[in-house]
């Protein structure tokens, strides 16, 4: 029965990592099976020691700073004023929402992106700056948030592989 819940377990942490694309905390889902694992399979467990969490616990923590620090450091680096940060990061939030009801939820993904340029470049216009300069601090937001989500994704699936790999273990 145990070979049946890795399974399951396992399955359960890559389907999760398609909750990235809907613009939802996976990482910390994945977290979450694994303490589950070794809350039911204490036993099986043993290399699952606190080290182990603090790793991952790490990981997903350092991925969710990374998303947020890459487009905060886009926008600057397109020229983005703390204003038009503070529009890209509400306007990648609402974007998300906003976007999840469409294309199965996939459009949060899309929402999150399209938010970070639109949040920007209307914080950017609304302070005072031409719309050149604007689109550009835009397109450094929309940047960022992607680099930021890829970079996300990436730690997730070194979180699945090295959680597999100690369940399987």
């Amino acid at each position: 029965m145990e070979t049946v819940f890795a399974v399951v377990f396992t399955a359960l942490m890559v389907a999760f990592l398609g909750l990235h694309f809907l613009s939802l905390p996976a990482n910390f889902l994945i977290m979450g099976i694994l303490v589950l694992w070794k809350f039911m399979y204490p036993a099986q467990a043993v290399d699952m020691n606190t080290m182990f969490f603090v790793t991952t616990g790490g990981l997903v923590l350092l991925g969710e700073a990374l998303e947020f620090i890459s487009q905060l450091m886009g926008a600057k680096k397109y020229g983005g004023s703390r204003k038009g940060n503070l529009g890209g990061i509400i306007g990648a939030v609402c974007g998300a929402i906003i976007g999840a009801p469409f294309f199965l939820g996939f459009g949060a993904l899309f929402g999150a992106l399209g938010g970070a340029y639109a949040g920007c470049l209307i914080f950017e216009i609304a302070h005072g700056r031409d719309l050149h300069e604007s689109m550009t601090a835009a397109k450094g937001a929309f940047y960022g948030k992607f680099l930021g989500m890829s970079i996300k994704f990436g730690i997730g699936m070194f979180v699945v592989v090295y959680g597999a790999s100690h369940i399987w273990g």
